[in-house]
């Protein structure tokens, strides 16, 4: 455990931090899941709206250093050719 006054804090502001992050990695998993299941579903206007929440949230996410800005990118371009697909054939 920490003595100093200044480790004390940051071992604080780590746990604040290792919070926010997991609840923002907790909802970019979900909305990934939600736009997949729409998917399943064939679902095509559902799809794409919750496409475009999950875009919102993603490079949010990224803004803020959570994710890496490219893994971010992988998942909405991923997400979008599947949306995009369905869309497309239905």
């Amino acid at each position: 455990m920490a003595n100093h006054k200044s480790a004390l804090k940051r071992d604080r502001q780590s746990k604040a931090r290792r919070l926010r992050n997991k609840a923002r990695k907790t909802r970019v998993k979900n909305l990934v899941k939600s736009v997949q299941a729409a998917i399943a579903e064939r679902k095509p206007e559902e799809a794409r709206q919750l496409l475009r929440l999950a875009q919102k949230t993603l490079d949010k996410t990224a803004a803020k250093g959570t994710i890496h800005w490219r893994a971010a990118a992988r998942k909405v371009a991923r997400l979008s050719r599947k949306v995009h697909a369905l869309v497309s054939a239905g």
